[in-house]
C-alpha cells in the first residue's frame, strides 16, 4: 500500500466471508480484504464461536480502498448486487444472524450513502422486494482466523469454493467487468 495514498475503509456483511472476501478481492481500486466478524458482544471471537450464533457477530469483510479509484457508492453497489439483501439472517443455504446482510458505517457520510442505497439502489436491484440489509455504527473489528484470508485462493478445490464462491465471482466479474483489476 502507498503511504501517501488516503484509504477509506468499508466493514460489511453479506454471507460467508469466503465468498465476499473473493469478490471484493477483484475490484479495483480494493488494496486490502480481511476476513472477521463485527456487530457482536464477545471479545476475540473464534469462528467456532461465531457460527453458533449466540456471540452476535457476523461474518464480515473489511475493505481498504482507494477512493480515488472506487468510491464507497460503488463498493456498496458492488454489495447490493452480489448478494441477497431481502432474506433475513440467510444467504443460500447458510442460515443464522452470523450471515446477515449488514453495513458498519465509519462515519456520517458512509452512514448517508449506506441508507441511500438501501432505499434507492438495492429495490432497484431486487425487484422492490424489502431489503434487510441493517445499517449500523462501526464499533468493533476482529480478524479471522488465518486459514479464512485468502480462501478462495487458498482452497480452490475445496467444495464450497467450487460450487458455491466461484459461481458469485463469476455472476460479480459478468456484471462488474469494466471494474475488476488489471493483471499484468
Amino acid at each position: 500500500m502507498d503511504q501517501n495514498t488516503k484509504y477509506e475503509i468499508a466493514t460489511f456483511g453479506g454471507g460467508c466471508f469466503w465468498c465476499t472476501e473473493a469478490i471484493f478481492l477483484e475490484l479495483e481500486g480494493v488494496v486490502k480484504v480481511e476476513s472477521g466478524y463485527s456487530g457482536g458482544h464477545v471479545d476475540n471471537p473464534t469462528y467456532k464461536e461465531v457460527c453458533t450464533g449466540n456471540t452476535g457477530h457476523a461474518e464480515v469483510i473489511q475493505i481498504t480502498f482507494d477512493p480515488a479509484k472506487v468510491s464507497f457508492e460503488e463498493v456498496l453497489l458492488v454489495h447490493f448486487t452480489t448478494h441477497d439483501p431481502t432474506t433475513l439472517n440467510r444467504q443460500g443455504n447458510d442460515v443464522g444472524t452470523q450471515y446477515r446482510s449488514v453495513i458498519f458505517y465509519h462515519d456520517e457520510a458512509q452512514k448517508a450513502a449506506a441508507e441511500k442505497a438501501k432505499a434507492e439502489v438495492a429495490p432497484a436491484l431486487w425487484a422492490n422486494k424489502p431489503i434487510t440489509t441493517e445499517i449500523v455504527p462501526f464499533e468493533k473489528f476482529y480478524k479471522a482466523e488465518d486459514y479464512h484470508q485468502n480462501y478462495l485462493e487458498e482452497n480452490p478445490n475445496q467444495p464450497y469454493c467450487i460450487y458455491v464462491v466461484n459461481p458469485k465471482v463469476e455472476k460479480f466479474r459478468k456484471a462488474f467487468k469494466d471494474k475488476l483489476k488489471k493483471h499484468e
